[in-house]
């Protein structure tokens, strides 16, 4: 139980003090307008700490373009995609053994036909060896025969000259007959060589398949299997037996795939040129050309895929690399002037109006930032702004509640 004194010192807490209580009206109310003003100041840094903190907006994403790339040409339709390899193969093992030897290691150049791994071979060499000795003998056994026909047969000619003097017709006969199964021993020995030797073809085809080449020339991006381990044309489940050794690349056929919503389609064609920005090097602009338009659509999406020649070959690009392609046409005589201007190319939903100015939001480190810039002519879905510089990422099209500093997620 509490004691008599701590009773007491409550007590004295708890007494109003008379010389508060008639204290001026004026300095309560003071007390009370300052106490409410901190009160909104924290609510306001709680909301900003809120939107901050909060879940992640979900944004779609366009790079800002130079309004021209060249003498006469201008981007008409800018559109997101990946660099894909028309060449990539996964070498694998045609048959299930085990790894002796893994040659290769990932970023390694292989050549075409090149060594990258062997299985152990002890059972194929001895399958050869087998093979090799059974065909050795039937062709030793058909030697045998052919002989033994020859000498039948010569009998016949001495029989046949011979008879009804020292030869009867019966013994004619019977060296006939004796000729005629040596030759049908010949024949049936001659299939059982032809029969060895593909035994043998077929070992060493056997042989030849513990020994895993290259398909083709190009870059090691992945090395999947380490000696010892088992490999097999088929997944044995489990994950103990690996399916290939390593996955080839042809750099030489790296090319990039585009999304195109399906209602601006009609401004791409193929052998359209086009001028691509990899995510990676936001400054470096990189020729290109339109191959081809996939005859099929993405109903989920509503965009058809569009695939993209890349006219300069560099080690800098690599494949799944994000990339921006920006079509191109011919400028008019406005587009043409308006290259010279200061500026770079947006999609006009990405500028917005807050508090009666123009308003980008560009996205750096995850946190959409907001910055004014002054919008000037349209080209198509694009428009020229002054105030951000090429290969700034911006918001496509902003939520009417996004804000400086939010949170964003970029969708793939």
């Amino acid at each position: 139980m509490a004691s008599d004194t701590d009773n007491r010192t409550l007590l004295e807490e708890l007494r109003i003090d008379h010389e508060e209580r008639d204290e001026p009206a004026g300095s309560r109310r003071s007390w009370w307008i300052a106490s409410a003003t901190v009160a909104v100041l924290i609510a306001v840094a709680g909301g900003a700490l809120f939107v901050r903190s909060g879940k992640a907006v979900a944004v779609d994403l366009a790079t800002a373009a130079p309004p021209s790339s060249g003498s006469g040409t201008s981007a008409i339709l800018q559109a997101t995609g990946y660099v894909t390899a028309q060449r990539e193969a996964t070498a694998s093992a045609q048959i299930t053994g085990t790894l002796t030897e893994v040659l290769i290691e990932e970023g390694e150049h292989v050549q075409a036909g090149q060594v990258l791994a062997k299985l152990d071979d002890t059972a194929a060499r001895a399958s050869l060896e087998e093979a090799e000795a059974q065909s050795n003998a039937a062709e030793a056994l058909l030697g045998q025969y052919e002989a033994q026909l020859e000498q039948a047969r010569n009998d016949v000619q001495r029989d046949e000259a011979l008879v009804g003097e020292a030869v009867s017709h019966q013994a004619l006969d019977a060296a006939r007959t004796q000729a005629r199964v040596y030759a049908a021993q010949v024949a049936s020995q001659r299939r059982q060589v032809e029969l060895g030797r593909a035994t043998v073809k077929a070992a060493r085809v056997q042989l030849d398949y513990t020994t895993i080449k290259a398909p083709f020339a190009g870059v090691v991006t992945a090395k999947a299997a380490q000696p010892g381990e088992i490999v097999s044309p088929m997944s044995a489940g489990g994950g103990f037996t690996r399916t290939g050794v390593g996955t080839i690349v042809d750099m030489d056929s790296l090319e990039i795939d585009v999304d195109v919503n399906e209602a601006y389609l009609n401004r791409v064609h193929a052998q359209q040129p086009a001028q691509a920005v990899l995510d990676a090097y936001p400054d470096w602009n990189i020729p290109a050309h339109v191959i081809a338009i996939v005859p099929t659509a993405d109903r989920s999406k509503a965009t058809v895929k569009v695939r993209v020649a890349i006219d300069q070959k560099d080690p800098r690009i690599l494949p799944d690399m994000g990339v921006r392609v920006s079509f191109l046409e011919k400028s008019t005589d406005s587009a043409a002037q308006s290259a010279s201007a200061k500026g770079v190319l947006v999609p006009a939903s990405a500028i917005v109006q807050r508090n009666g100015k123009s308003v980008v939001f560009t996205v750096d480190k995850e946190r959409a930032h907001a910055q004014f810039v002054k919008a000037d002519q349209s080209f198509g879905d694009l428009r020229l702004v002054e105030g951000i510089g090429t290969g700034a990422r911006v918001v496509r099209t902003p939520a009417a509640d996004l804000s400086d500093g939010t949170r964003v997620a970029i969708n793939r």
